[in-house]
This record gives C-alpha cells, sequence and structure tokens, in this order.
C-alpha cells in the first residue's frame, strides 16, 4: 500500500512538472473541458433555477387550491370550442359554499369568486401601469398567501357594500407613496377613488416575469359597479382537501356540472386548473434545456477527450527513451500507466476546475443583474461537474497510457 500510495504521489508530482512545462500545449488541450464542464454546469443551474422558481412560484397558490376558469392552463389546439364556453360566473362561490354548508362530510372547504382588469392607478400626477386590479371576496386572506405589511384587509361589510376601499401591493406603494405611509390615503382607478386600507407583504414574481406584488385588491362588487370585465377573466378559486385531494376534485367537478346543468352526455364547459398544470407546461422547456445542454456537454467532453487521448499520445512518443530508462530501473508496467493516466485526468481536473469558476462566475452575475431570476448552484451539481472532468481524463488517456505501460524496455531505448 505504501509503494502505491508513493507512486501516485510521484506520478502527481510529474504530472505537475509535465503541464508546468508545457503550459499553453496543456491550456489548449483543456479548452473542451472547460467549455464542456461551464455547458453542463449552466445547464443545472438553469434547470435547477427553474425548478426553484417554479416551486417558489407555485407556493404562491397553495398545493390545495383550484381554480374553475373558462380557459385551461395549458396550450389548446382546439381553442375555439373553448371560446365558446359559457362564461363563469363569479355567484357560483355562493352556492359552492351554501352546498359545502348543507354537507358537513363535504371535502370542499371554501370558494371565493374573483375577476380582474389591467389598469393605470393614479395619485395626484404619477401613475403606474401594468397593474393587475383584483376584485374578490373578504375571504381571499383565508385560502391565499397574502399577508399584510401594514393596515389590514377589506372585511365582508365592505366586500357586500361595494365601498371604494384597496389594498394595493408592495411595488404600488413603493411607486406612489416612495416616502410615506399610504394608509387613508387615496388612488384613482379609471375615474374613481379608493382609499387604501392595506398593504401586502413583498411575494416576489411569478416564474420571475409577472411581479406578484403590482397588484391592487379591492371588492368584487366594486370592480362589477364601476368596471365593464371581460368575462373571460372570472374565476372561482376553491380550497379543497388536501388529505383527500383526487377525490375533492371529483366532487368538485360533479358539483360544477350540476350548477352549470349539464347532461349526463355533455362535456365540462369549464375548467379546474391546478398547480399540475403549470408544471406540465413548463416540463418541455425544462426538457428542452436539458437534451440541448447534455448534447453541447457531450460534445465538447468529446472533443475534449480526443484532444486529451492526442496529446497524452504525443507525451508517450516524446518520453519513449525515459519510459525505457525507468523501466530498466526496474520500474512496474502499472508505475508507467499511473503516470500517463494521472496526468490525463489532471488535465482534465484543472479544465474541470477552470470550467466551473467560469460557470458559477457566470452564474453570480445573472444573479446580480436579474435578481428575480432564480439561479441554484447545488453541491451536487459541482460534484457532478468534477467527477465529469474525473471519468474524461480517464476514459481519454487510458489507451496512451496502457501503451506506454507495454513497451518493451530494449525498444524504449532505441527510440529517437
Amino acid at each position: 500500500m505504501k509503494r502505491l500510495l508513493f507512486e501516485f504521489t510521484e506520478s502527481v508530482r510529474i504530472a505537475g512538472q509535465q503541464i508546468r512545462a508545457n503550459r499553453m500545449r496543456s491550456l489548449l488541450t483543456m479548452l473542451g473541458v472547460i467549455i464542456g464542464i461551464i455547458a453542463v454546469t449552466l445547464m443545472g443551474t438553469a434547470i435547477g433555477g427553474i425548478d426553484v422558481g417554479v416551486n417558489r412560484s407555485l407556493s404562491m397558490i397553495g398545493d390545495d387550491i383550484v381554480y374553475v376558469q373558462k380557459w385551461p392552463w395549458r396550450g389548446v389546439e382546439d381553442w375555439w370550442n373553448f371560446r365558446n364556453r359559457r362564461p363563469i360566473r363569479t355567484d357560483y362561490a355562493d352556492q359552492i359554499n351554501d352546498y359545502v354548508a348543507g354537507n358537513p362530510g363535504s371535502r370542499i372547504k371554501l370558494a371565493v369568486p374573483a375577476d380582474s382588469i389591467m389598469t393605470r392607478v393614479y395619485r395626484g400626477e404619477n401613475q403606474v401601469s401594468g397593474i393587475f386590479t383584483l376584485g374578490t371576496s373578504a375571504d381571499l386572506p383565508l385560502i391565499s398567501k397574502v399577508e399584510m405589511s401594514d393596515g389590514r384587509f377589506f372585511n365582508d361589510v365592505e366586500a357586500r357594500a361595494g365601498r371604494n376601499v384597496a389594498v394595493i401591493g408592495f411595488d404600488v406603494a413603493d411607486a406612489l407613496f416612495p416616502s410615506e405611509t399610504p394608509l387613508g390615503r387615496e388612488i384613482r382607478i379609471r375615474g374613481q377613488n379608493f382609499t387604501i386600507i392595506g398593504v401586502a407583504s413583498r411575494q416576489g414574481s411569478f416564474l420571475g416575469l409577472w411581479s406578484m406584488d403590482s397588484i391592487v385588491m379591492i371588492p368584487l362588487t366594486t370592480l362589477r359597479r364601476y368596471y365593464s370585465t371581460r368575462s373571460d377573466n372570472a374565476e372561482i378559486r376553491v380550497q379543497l382537501d388536501k388529505s383527500d385531494y383526487a377525490e375533492s376534485k371529483l366532487e368538485l367537478a360533479g358539483l360544477m356540472r350540476r350548477l352549470r346543468r349539464l347532461g349526463p352526455e355533455q362535456k365540462n364547459d369549464f375548467e379546474i386548473n391546478e398547480q399540475e398544470a403549470i408544471r406540465e407546461t413548463l416540463a418541455p422547456l425544462r426538457n428542452g434545456i436539458a437534451f440541448a445542454g447534455l448534447f453541447i456537454t457531450g460534445l465538447a467532453l468529446f472533443v475534449g477527450a480526443i484532444g486529451i487521448m492526442n496529446i497524452t499520445y504525443v507525451s508517450v512518443k516524446e518520453r519513449t527513451r525515459e519510459i525505457g530508462t525507468r523501466k530498466a530501473l526496474g520500474a512496474r508496467r502499472r508505475t508507467i500507466l499511473m503516470q500517463f493516466l494521472v496526468e490525463a485526468v489532471s488535465i482534465c481536473v484543472i479544465g474541470g476546475a477552470i470550467g466551473l469558476g467560469i460557470a458559477l462566475a457566470i452564474a453570480a452575475l445573472i444573479g446580480a443583474v436579474a435578481p428575480n431570476f432564480p439561479v441554484a448552484v447545488s453541491p451536487l451539481l459541482v460534484t457532478v461537474a468534477l467527477g465529469l472532468s474525473v471519468l474524461t481524463g480517464v476514459l481519454s488517456g487510458f489507451a496512451p497510457a496502457w501503451g506506454a505501460s507495454k513497451l518493451d524496455p530494449v525498444e524504449a531505448l532505441r527510440y529517437e
């Protein structure tokens, strides 16, 4: 064991000497490995970022919440069939809640109506555009993760009376009231004044694309009284029994069919959207990134492996007489094999470390430039990247090293 450890240590020392003596050649040989490790690290970072972003965004929805809507959360080819569906009526929420109250064993917990428009919000001469204005009931905080950083949510009396009260998102508050509290102040939406009674806590962005803080929430009755909303936006948010989710969803579908008066032979003219639909929609993007990354990684590492194998063969030819001398002095075949194999692996490991460092720097730069984009670099990804470097070195260096170990010492000493 001591002899083997000594041989390995000596091989590492010789490899270091050879790499230092041929710096430019070694660097050029490493390029394929460097590019391959950058590709695999960035691919893993992108996939990890997508997973983190999706999980973080979907946690805002809640895994026990479904959305009864006219359109599905997925791509459809026969869009005209969905376009011709009847609109979702927000009063279904009251009927669902009445059903729940009359059936204590129901797996449906609570239904909340919602409708929305995109607006500009004014405060005096200042304005913010592209604001998601949501009309809903006072029960929304019971099924969502809406938390208040200041003030309160509107109550049932205010909601049913259709009062001009509003809860604004963090971005709206920051844009219109940068250095003062917005509570008790007024904003204007399409000519109507609303008194701010609450500011929602920062929620971040959904999938890194749309800010959940660019929102204004007002009573649904108020929204319907003042603004002509598009019926396609109406929805019912329903909280289900998480312990028996599948049966809860079937119960809701049956109840909606009764409320919509659909016959046994008629298809559903509504959608029950859930988190899984978003995951399924994003799966092709995730798989596409993985496939492209694996292809680029495999190609780069293949090219790098060929380069390392070639340069190792060159190194064997350049040091043939040295190999003959060492064998004549009693060096074993495994010693020669280990020497050249360690040299090939060392080149790959150094290239992998350089590639990993560049990839981490790029990931950090992306995180600094686009803070809303989730960047996830896991220890497992670093381990995989370095493991691929070692594997590339072993596979590319074994054949030349094996050839060197089999050289006849007499022939090697005669080599010119």
